[in-house]
């Protein structure tokens, strides 16, 4: 099997593996780093459990191949804490009660904290535009929005 050498920066930690070139992020981030917050969801990048952060942008970790990743900064849902300080969109998800079984929960808080990162005031269409693509079968969608948008409220109250 044809392997390349990749470098990645995880979560703010720099990694230098040799993977097979038909081995997912996915792959690499659960089964080589041990960084299991990022879900296996579909493998088909239809349900969005597996999102991941590259250069602050959402990717689907089971569709994106490691080999197209090298010397990109990934962050997973492991890496959003800082000092043991959840981020405002983790907070938001814990005190709206946005996580029910937690499956979706990752995808749902990366991809949430890239469109406040691009959007800080965003409407509740925008939202629910953003997250499309990221399934969940427990909450309705309802819970999860309204802690984008508390999410929102907190993080413009810290600029």
């Amino acid at each position: 099997m044809k392997t390349c050498d990749i470098t990645l920066f995880v979560n703010r930690e720099k990694y230098a593996i040799t993977v097979p070139v038909n081995r997912t992020l996915l792959q690499v981030l659960r089964e080589d780093l041990s960084l299991m917050g990022t879900k296996y969801g579909c493998g088909t990048g239809e349900c969005g459990s597996c999102t991941v952060l590259m250069d602050g942008q959402p990717v689907l970790g089971c569709l994106t191949l490691a080999a197209t990743v090298n010397r990109k900064q990934i962050t997973t849902i492991e890496g959003l804490e800082e000092d043991g300080v959840l981020h405002p969109v983790q907070e938001a998800f814990v005190e709206k009660s946005a996580a029910q079984c937690g499956f979706c929960t990752p995808g749902m808080i990366l991809k949430s904290k890239a469109l406040l990162d691009k959007n800080p005031t965003p409407t509740t269409d925008e939202i629910a535009d953003h997250l499309e693509g990221n399934i969940c079968r427990c909450t309705g969608y309802v819970k999860i929005i309204e802690a984008v948008e508390h999410a929102a409220g907190q993080m413009d109250k810290n600029l």
